[in-house]
């Protein structure tokens, strides 16, 4: 029977290392320390949700259909699974609104730029 990796030690909770590798076939065995997937930190709702969401080809309307769930609870999903991965989920930074309408009025931007920066696109 197989059993799916685990990442943390069931003992003190800090991070386990794969140190043997065996061909099923062969018996072969190759030990060292292995590095495994980011993807393997993941627990396994974070990556039943990744796996949808790439089957879903990262349509979020499809994945919230899915999943049965709001846009803002798979964006959180997303951003979890992000910082689990070990990057950065910073926000967009906050768009001055009167700065926008300012550089519209002096001829600076088009409308269609002002708007596109007051939806932070």
């Amino acid at each position: 029977m197989k059993y799916p990796i685990i990442t943390q030690c069931p003992v003190c909770d800090h991070s386990l290392h794969a140190v043997k590798l065996e061909c099923g076939h062969c018996r072969t065995t190759i030990e060292n320390t292995f590095e495994l997937s980011k993807l393997a930190l993941l627990s396994p709702e974070q990556l039943h949700f990744v796996m949808t969401f790439l089957v879903n080809r990262g349509n979020i309307k499809e994945v919230e259909k899915e999943l049965g769930i709001s846009y803002p609870t798979v964006r959180g999903k997303l951003n979890d699974i992000i910082t689990a991965l070990g990057y950065d989920t910073r926000k967009k930074p906050e768009v001055d609104e009167k700065k926008v309408i300012s550089m519209l009025e002096n001829g600076e931007i088009t409308a269609d730029e002002a708007v596109k920066m007051l939806k932070n696109e």
